[in-house]
């Protein structure tokens, strides 16, 4: 079975296109070879909530101001902004709006302090942990070096989040329009991503957490170099799977509206158990998550690739560490690993 895209159009910059009664859909653009966002408008009794922000840099300020010249904001003002995460995409203007606007901001709390701490953070914060973990990864202190030199941090991206928040938890209603929307927390590809879930609607909300043509990065850096994302990952699919309708329209954070969502959380939950499954092939021999890279990735990798590729890998190694499938032995600072 393959997944199913309802809309012909997609909102160009500056244009809004209603999905359903109360819920809208616009883009913003991104400078990178994902060339955009989708944010999401839900309209309640008294104003709009805004789900997720676009990034600081490029035109992202003036088409917000340009949607708030619109007939749709002088009918109604925003009352809210929710971010489903703490990743620039979708907190990047959120304390700009939130500040211009006088509206809170609505986040999970693993997400929004998270958010404020890596935007403070500068290259001076990239420690002897973090050559530890280049160094570790097979990469090597002059991979390192270069990364502290083009350093520019979330904080180029992003503007700080407000001082204040209101706390998503998993389970919690919020009530918009009249009609209730459930908190379904996921995690893996960031700490505590909120998804939204309307059974009215039949709508799902998911952020990054189920996007239908690309794989959300899972990736452990140099802040929890033990960290076992990938556990957290695929347990919520699973979760998902057994809380959400087969047939829920999903809105995701990148590509376009979709049916098939069980299809999509199988087939995401089969892609890393292949990654699994090639890396256990591979480690018959020692070899360093460098070393590995090309087990993961077919194509040629551009130094800056290899910041988030690296951190997948070693994701999936260890995981695998944590199954017993693999174990991993250190000399001179460098992590091999072998089955």
């Amino acid at each position: 079975m393959k997944l199913v895209y309802p809309f012909a159009d997609k909102p160009e910059a500056g244009r809004i296109l209603e999905i359903a009664d109360g819920v809208h859909w616009l883009r913003m653009p991104l400078p990178m070879a994902l060339d955009h966002i989708n944010l999401y408008l839900l309209e309640d009794d008294d104003g709009w909530w805004i789900v997720d922000t676009g990034m600081k840099i490029g035109p992202t300020k003036e088409l917000w101001e340009q949607h708030f010249a619109g007939a749709m904001f002088k009918r109604k003002p925003v009352k809210a902004v929710l971010c489903t995460h703490m990743h620039p995409d979708h907190v990047g203007v959120a304390g700009w709006l939130c500040q211009r606007l006088r509206v809170p901001l609505h986040m999970t709390a693993a997400e929004y302090f998270t958010a404020r701490a890596y935007v403070k953070m500068t290259a001076d914060d990239l420690s002897w942990t973090s050559e530890a973990y280049f160094v570790g990864a097979g990469l090597g202190a002059d991979y390192f070096q270069r990364l502290k030199e083009r350093f520019r941090g979330f904080g180029f991206v992003s503007e700080l989040l407000p001082g204040a928040y209101r706390r998503l938890h998993d389970g919690d209603g919020l009530t918009i329009g009249g009609r209730r929307w459930r908190v379904l927390v996921g995690r893996g590809h960031s700490p505590e991503h909120a998804c939204l879930y309307c059974g009215e609607h039949n709508i799902l909300i998911s952020g990054d957490q189920v996007i239908p043509r690309i794989t959300s990065n899972v990736s452990v850096g140099p802040q929890e170099p033990e960290g076992d994302p990938l556990r957290d990952w695929l347990a919520s699919h699973r979760h998902f799977l057994g809380q959400l309708p087969a047939d829920a329209l999903v809105l995701p954070a990148h590509n376009e509206p979709f049916y098939g969502l069980h299809i999509r959380l199988r087939a995401l939950i089969a892609h890393h158990e292949r990654h699994l499954q090639t890396l256990l092939d591979a480690c018959r021999e020692p070899r360093t998550a460098a070393e590995l890279l090309p087990v993961l990735f077919k194509r040629k990798l551009e130094e800056r690739q290899v910041d988030l590729a690296i951190g997948e890998c070693i994701a999936h190694l260890n995981h695998l560490r944590q199954l017993g499938g693999i174990r991993r032995e250190t000399a001179d600072g460098v992590h091999r690993y072998k089955v």
